[in-house]
């Protein structure tokens, strides 16, 4: 009987000390707080709540990949808004390190930051899986971890992006529709690939290529990989063009003013092509839109930094907030394209033009966002 009441009390023990170690959120019953803002990704959207913390909070962005003009703009964007009043006082410290594609450095940062006492780290994984360690660390500090944009293969952590499956549909069924009003069914499609090893990319292009394959067209895709990135882009895209000749539409994750200024620089006759958000992209689309150059535009904004710190900042104030928190998708095509409102003459190209969340009560300003410093990107 002693040895059973030993055994019963180290068990007790036992189990008190893994209570008190355990932490992190809780899966609640939604709906979640400003719904409005932090939109549930579908009626069957898992809810999630921490233990309310004391502000000012301390708060981190932990990025990776810095070699285009999106993760530039995504780190100007994420300072400007740490001033913005809406939120800035709710901010008592607020870092920003890039360390690039090596996915253990980001993990290695992320784990230093918890260390640290970060109340909660925003952060763009270099790759969709291998965060379990740095999950369990976070829990057991109660600090919250929020990837976006390129997120996790996981539901163990709040994540914030847009519906990238349906960005690559949306930007395919755009090419077929166009190609079908010319009386084409089939041909050579260009798909200029983002950076190899990402979600974004990935989902994206499988997207492309499903929607494709169910319009039951006899569809060439030539792929290349242009790294989001105007000058690699433009190159890979040259490249193509002189060894594959040409193409009746380009579908371009990123890169897009490099992928057009490509056409332009080769001669090629100006076709429907479908790409992101760049200032650039959307002049050249205005420009020649009645010489061929029919376009959509879909921006995955570098504002979704600005969604991500504002979800964070309410899930340590204790909301209830939805597992994945679902951006609406900016579009706009060749016949919806206004100068001073979705794009701007006066911006340099390389300015992605997506970055007012009106729901969300975020609005960061061109001039704001271009004052700030890019001393944190590499």
């Amino acid at each position: 009987m002693k040895t059973m009441h030993v055994a019963t009390l180290v068990v007790a023990s036992l189990l008190a000390s893994t209570s008190l170690t355990l932490a992190g959120p809780e899966t609640v019953s939604g709906p979640g707080a400003d719904p409005t803002c932090f939109a549930p990704w579908g009626d069957d959207a898992k809810y999630m709540q921490w233990p309310a913390q004391e502000g000012p909070y301390r708060i981190a962005v932990v990025n990776g990949f810095v070699g285009n003009t999106w993760r530039i703009q995504m780190i100007k964007t994420a300072k400007a808004f740490a001033e913005d009043p809406a939120i800035k006082d709710k901010i008592a410290e607020f870092k920003v390190v890039s360390t690039g594609t090596d996915a253990p450095a980001q993990l290695g940062a992320i784990e230093d930051f918890i260390n640290q006492g970060f109340d909660a780290i925003v952060t763009i994984a270099v790759s969709p899986d291998g965060f379990d360690r740095v999950i369990r660390l976070a829990d057991k500090e109660n600090v919250v971890l929020v990837p976006f944009d390129n997120v996790l293969d996981t539901d163990a952590v709040m994540q914030v992006n847009e519906d990238q499956t349906e960005m690559g549909h949306r930007w395919a069924q755009f090419l077929i529709d166009e190609l079908a009003a010319q009386g084409k069914t089939g041909g050579k499609i260009l798909e200029v690939r983002g950076l190899a090893g990402n979600s974004v990319d990935r989902d994206r292009s499988a997207a492309i290529h499903d929607a494709f394959a169910a319009s039951g067209g006899n569809w060439e895709i030539v792929e290349v990989v242009g790294n989001w990135d105007d000058g690699t882009a433009q190159k890979v895209t040259a490249d193509a063009i002189a060894v594959h000749g040409q193409f009746d539409a380009i579908a371009a994750q990123g890169g897009t003013t490099g992928v057009v200024q490509a056409m332009i620089d080769a001669g090629h006759p100006m076709v429907p092509i479908a790409g992101e958000s760049e200032n650039g992209f959307r002049k050249l689309v205005a420009e020649h839109s009645a010489d061929g150059l029919k376009g959509i535009s879909i921006g995955q904004s570098p504002g979704l930094v600005a969604i991500a710190m504002k979800a964070a900042v309410s899930a340590l104030e204790g909301n209830v907030m939805p597992q994945l928190i679902s951006v609406p998708l900016p579009v706009a095509t060749y016949d919806q394209l206004k100068d001073g409102e979705n794009f701007w003459s006066d911006l340099p190209d390389n300015f992605f033009t997506v970055n007012e969340f009106p729901p969300c009560g975020v609005n960061i300003s061109g001039p704001a966002i271009m004052a700030q410093s890019e001393a944190d990107v590499k």
